[in-house]
């Protein structure tokens, strides 16, 4: 296709609430080796989008300084070398910025197909959430079928596909939410058991709920003192892997629990590893995960989309009840 020269992204000015998102003009990206451009007709937000509003995640190096971590449109043009797909393609791509934008570029390896019976609003939800998934839960976290798992944030992005997934591949399934009807949507969503932290610990209560055995793996993005309960609510050999903390990323640690039930307490960040790493996560993804996606084994959830225009719109909904993703449309 003939490429514009020009195209409108959304950008920062300065840091801070929702306020400083506002639409620009920017260069349209060229792709370089290995690379595809992408005409972008959807973008999902996420809350590492949020932490670089607010100045506290700042691109890697060379990439995009406008947000925007995961895109779902059509292959616009080809880098040199970039065979996997053909103009026209529908994909879905893990960026490492620069997705609020009606183009974007990324390395072929790091993109997916979008199953034919998948919108493009839906594709866009799914790059982010499930490869962090998939590398913290099922890589670094070895779930296995048949062992317990729990996730904090049940409602969220991250907890509506790590519910499913953990569901789909044979684990029981427990999450955390804050309310009894995000409570009820996790459990349709497939968690055995969801706890309402505003009115129980969900220590407590997981361990009277299996037993006083505890749980195998737990996925927490919430950091500070949560890192006590999962401490407590750790099964024997459990794992627990941290992805994020919105509650702080300091506090203090039992090391007694730790030993005593020889404990495995990891963590890891997506968006600065490497091409290739990325492009191993796309292939087990596409093998493992778009099948049950085309099935409806498993689904993104999408809970509000927003014009490019209302990307300030969009970010407040961030701060507000949701259940799944919100979405950015391009009105391509």
């Amino acid at each position: 296709m003939d490429l514009p020269n020009e195209m409108r992204a959304v950008v920062f000015d300065g840091f801070g609430g929702p306020e400083v998102l506002t639409i620009a003009s920017k260069p349209v990206p060229r792709p370089g080796p290995g690379e595809i451009l992408v005409a972008v007709h959807a973008a999902g937000i996420n809350r590492p989008d949020v932490l670089q509003r607010m100045g506290a995640y700042p691109p890697p190096p060379g990439a995009p300084d406008w947000p925007g971590l995961e895109v779902a449109g059509t292959v616009a043009a080809l880098g040199e070398g970039a065979g996997r797909f053909s103009a026209g393609d529908r994909v879905m791509a893990l960026v490492p910025g620069g997705g609020y934008a009606e183009f974007a570029s990324v390395h072929a390896d790091n993109a997916l197909p979008i199953p034919d019976e998948i919108s493009f609003e839906a594709a866009a939800g799914f790059p982010e959430t499930f490869f962090t998934v998939w590398s913290n839960v099922f890589e670094r976290g070895r779930l296995m079928a048949g062992e317990s798992f729990l996730v904090h944030g049940g409602t969220s992005g991250i907890g509506t596909t790590a519910i499913q997934l953990a569901h789909a591949m044979g684990a029981t399934v427990f999450a955390t939410a804050g309310s009894a009807d995000k409570c009820r949507a996790a459990e349709r969503l497939g968690a055995d058991h969801c706890v309402n932290y505003r009115e129980a610990s969900f220590a407590e209560a997981l361990k009277e709920r299996t037993g006083g055995r505890g749980v195998d793996l737990i996925l927490d993005m919430v950091g500070g003192d949560y890192l006590a309960g999962n401490l407590a609510v750790a099964a024997e050999d459990g794992r627990i892997v941290q992805i994020a903390f919105l509650r702080g990323a300091k506090t203090e640690i039992d090391l007694n629990q730790i030993m005593r039930k020889r404990l495995t307490l990891t963590g890891s960040t997506l968006r600065n590893r490497s091409v290739a790493f990325k492009a191993a996560i796309a292939r087990e993804l596409e093998r493992t995960v778009l099948p049950l996606l085309s099935e409806g084994r498993v689904k993104v959830l999408v809970d509000a989309t927003y014009p490019l225009e209302k990307a300030v719109d969009a970010h407040k909904h961030m701060d507000d009840d949701h259940i799944g993703k919100i979405v950015l449309l391009t009105g391509r």
